[in-house]
């Protein structure tokens, strides 16, 4: 019989594995954040020596109504980067799942699968020009309600700062959507499908069956999915550098691009830095918190 020893080599092994991950987690990631957080603690132009200017960066931070109105715009994009593109994935998923690949065949439920998913391979700046040209007074989208006679609807989409919010919470939802219903797709897969034919059988309706057995069933890619779209939308900064700069006047301005714009604009590096880490943090807080809730319900189970 093998000693403990012996059983114990291959598990040492494994951490082996891990080193390249570790490093490259170090180096891109943990070091960057502590220098960056020390830098929060200074006013610093990005030449010079940084100078030591202890809370005051924080200070101004918790007074300053440009951050907080950016906070507000990063809520509405949770919405529009995860919680709407998770509840429609799901919804579509099943669609394509139990009626498109069922009634007709899986080369079709595929190909749209694949158009939805078409967003997520486009570069965020080409779908973000694609859609600033759809989007501008003489584009595409008034130029379509023109055509059906709407003339009062054309508006300028992304320079009205009450209208600015929406239309790039749109472009969001057009975004994410193809990522979570590719997720939710390959869920579906691993599914008894005798599941839903007990309960076609017993004469429960699709919407029905949907809800009581298609959702609960897909909870672990509900939970992966809602952790990693709402940390992409507490983080977005590229589509809003690219369809609006954080305007009409901050109406679309987000944490991400604000520290943008105090790093390479203003120069206000240690402002910048402090707005980082302010993001930082909350981005840790609710993955913890998204963990924790899953951990909970794994228990309960």
């Amino acid at each position: 019989m093998a000693s403990s020893s012996e059983q114990s080599a291959p598990e040492k092994g494994y951490w082996l594995y891990l080193i390249p991950g570790t490093l490259g987690f170090v180096v891109i990631i943990l070091i960057p954040f502590v220098m960056n957080l020390g830098i929060s603690f200074t006013t610093w132009k990005g030449i010079g020596v940084p100078k030591f200017a202890g809370l005051r960066n924080y200070e101004r931070l918790l007074a300053d109504d440009a951050f907080w109105g950016s906070l507000l715009h990063t809520l509405a994009f949770v919405v529009s980067m995860a919680i709407i593109p998770t509840a429609l994935g799901v919804l579509l998923a099943a669609v394509l799942f139990d009626y498109i690949s069922a009634r007709f065949s899986g080369a079709l439920a595929s190909f749209f699968r694949a158009g939805f998913y078409l967003p997520q391979i486009l570069p965020v700046s080409a779908a973000g020009i694609l859609w600033g040209w759809m989007l501008n007074p003489f584009g595409v989208v008034n130029a379509i309600l023109d055509g059906i006679g709407l003339h009062g609807l054309t508006q300028n989409w992304l320079g009205n700062p009450q209208l600015a919010i929406w239309s790039v919470m749109v472009v969001m939802v057009w975004l994410q959507l193809g990522y979570c219903l590719v997720v939710f797709m390959s869920g579906l897969a691993r599914v008894d499908p005798s599941l839903q034919e007990a309960a076609e059988l017993d004469g429960a309706a699709w919407l029905p069956r949907f809800w009581t057995i298609t959702v609960p069933l897909l909870k672990p890619e509900i939970f992966v999915v809602g952790l990693t779209t709402t940390i992409a939308a507490l983080k977005v900064f590229a589509p809003i550098y690219v369809l609006t700069s954080g305007g009409p006047d901050n109406a679309t301005l987000v944490p991400s691009f604000m520290s943008y714009h105090q790093f390479f604009a203003t120069n206000r590096v240690g402002y910048g830095a402090a707005i980082t880490t302010a993001q930082v943090l909350m981005t840790i807080i609710i993955g913890i918190i998204f963990i924790r809730v899953q951990s909970h319900q794994t228990e309960d189970r």
